[in-house]
């Protein structure tokens, strides 16, 4: 009899899985295919399986509807002449902490496919997944106590300053180089004398290693559970071990496995590199044939972008959802983001806007205060900022790379600016360009692309006004409150009517939010 595994009911947008047992012979990744046919009543969806290793077949599905689905496996790992296997299943109602993968709303911005409101409040830890059990439960555990939403990480180990080690595992069959020789006092040396990464490395690009993202899974099964979004690295430049020059026909297989692999979890993202740029052996045509492939097989159409180094990708193609930024310029960071919504038209995401912490590197030695002030001018501006930190210790053990321990200030208070924009009426804010010269004002987008007129969120950054003259109009009532962004108190005003003085305490970091009498929560 044929050995089907699959689970007769599963919870709308959590991962079904059908699992056959099949061939062994030659190259199971190359020689045999599996695909599957899901339908409901408002949905017929069509997805590549994968091999799993073991003789071990397997294809995924995410629905997005509840009620009685049926499906149909195809494959040609079994004996010739067999059926195509068939059945039956029923989706529940979603868990309560799963609100669906997260798409554009209003042009700039994003919700939950239930419509709960998403604001990313997001971090990075490159390869925290791929280190020790002990490191990944302390990572958890950290992303779960500073409210972070979104974490992007690789699905490649990283090869850089202060992440020399090797990983728990590699994502193909062989062996590595030899890097025990390779210390922070040789890196340089070390990197520049690299030439052909492939050389020493002994590894079959078309044969998998299950195991390695069997983890990877593990892990983005964990950071859904705690509502945390994971923004997959699908390549990247920081490399020893040759996987950043692979051949075309093996890139396209391991995207293909990816995909496969991963698809069918609400909570992914996908980048499709963490600085494209750095890649010389990638030219803008493979980047574009690896967007078709996520753009084919993907069928649940997961956020996608592409993030740089230097120059910036042409974010306005149709494949990109949301602008992936690295900042360009010494100083500026939030305070381009007006620009890059009026060039792009898309959510502007600042995934590197500089890290909290004291290495030499200029991307990773800002101080806690200005992390936290770039967050909320970002967020003022209709942007989505994202933090990590980069502290030296003893143990070399960098949250931006290891995960582990916070050990700064700003992610203390990011909670407290999330809480405050999902207060924000409507989906997101937009920046008011009608305010003063010497200060940020962020008022709700409408989809009309005209603003509330009677929310307004002000920031004076790092300037300590001890009042400000406000004036909206003679006729309505307006509550106030000053806000300390950096000791996230919130103190009530008012009410106020025609032109007002508001006192502030003459110290940085201060805010002011503004709401006409009686206006509710959810207006538009």
């Amino acid at each position: 009899m044929l050995d089907v595994i699959y689970k007769r009911q599963v919870a709308k947008w959590d991962v079904f899985e059908v699992e056959l047992k099949g061939k062994t012979e030659g190259n199971p990744f190359t020689d045999y295919n599996i695909k599957g046919c899901f339908k409901g009543e408002h949905e017929h969806i069509y997805a590549d399986g994968f091999y799993d290793g073991d003789g071990v077949y397997k294809v995924r599905f995410m629905p997005s509807y509840e009620g009685e689905y049926t499906f149909l496996i195809s494959e040609s790992f079994l004996k010739d002449g067999t059926d195509d296997i068939k059945g039956e299943f029923v989706v529940s109602e979603a868990r309560k902490s799963n609100h669906g993968p997260v798409r554009v709303v209003n042009k700039y911005h994003f919700s939950y496919e239930d419509g709960t409101k998403y604001y990313s409040i997001g971090t990075t830890c490159y390869v925290w997944e791929l280190q020790s059990d002990e490191l990944i439960a302390q990572t958890l555990e950290s992303l779960s106590v500073a409210g972070f939403n979104k974490i992007r990480f690789c699905v490649f180990p990283k090869h850089y300053d202060y992440n020399l080690g090797e990983p728990r595992s590699y994502p193909y069959e062989g062996t590595p180089i030899d890097s025990s020789v390779l210390t922070s006092d040789n890196f340089n040396d070390y990197t520049a004398s690299l030439g052909n990464l492939k050389k020493g490395n002994d590894w079959d690009f078309t044969r998998f290693n299950p195991q390695h993202f069997t983890h990877i899974e593990t892990c983005i099964y964990e950071l859904g559970k705690r509502g945390i979004e994971a923004d997959l690295i699908v390549m990247h430049p920081y490399d020893r071990w040759g996987f950043s020059q692979m051949t075309k026909e093996q890139d396209d297989l391991y995207w293909n496995y990816v995909i496969a692999r991963f698809a069918a979890f609400h909570n992914v993202w996908w980048s499709l590199a963490n600085e494209y740029d750095l890649l010389p052996e990638k030219s803008i045509d493979d980047w574009e044939r690896y967007a078709s492939i996520i753009c084919e097989k993907d069928p649940y159409h997961h956020l996608r972008s592409i993030h740089n180094c230097f120059a910036f990708y042409d974010h306005t193609r149709s494949w990109i959802t949301h602008c992936s930024i690295q900042r360009q310029e010494l100083y500026k960071t939030s305070e381009l983001v007006n620009e890059w919504r009026t060039q792009f038209g898309k959510p502007v995401v600042l995934d590197e806007i500089a890290y909290e912490g004291n290495i030499q590197h200029g991307w990773g030695n800002i101080s806690g205060e200005e992390m936290l002030r770039r967050f909320w001018e970002a967020a003022l501006r209709g942007g989505y900022p994202g933090h990590s930190e980069c502290f030296m210790s003893d143990d070399n053990i960098l949250w931006w790379s290891h995960g582990g321990k916070l050990k700064g200030e700003s992610w203390k208070r990011f909670q407290f600016l999330h809480d405050i924009m999902l207060e924000t009426p409507g989906y997101g804010l937009m920046p008011y360009e009608k305010c003063g010269w010497d200060e940020i004002c962020g008022v709700p987008e409408e989809q009309k692309d005209e603003p509330i007129k009677d929310y307004y969120l002000f920031y004076y950054s790092f300037m300590r006004p001890s009042f400000r003259t406000l004036y909206f109009d003679d006729k309505n009532e307006y509550e106030v409150e000053v806000i300390d962004s950096w000791n996230m108190t919130i103190e009530p005003r008012g009410p106020f009517k025609g032109k007002f003085n508001i006192t502030l305490p003459g110290r940085a970091f201060m805010a002011i939010r503004v709401k006409r009498a009686g206006l509710s929560q959810n207006s538009r």
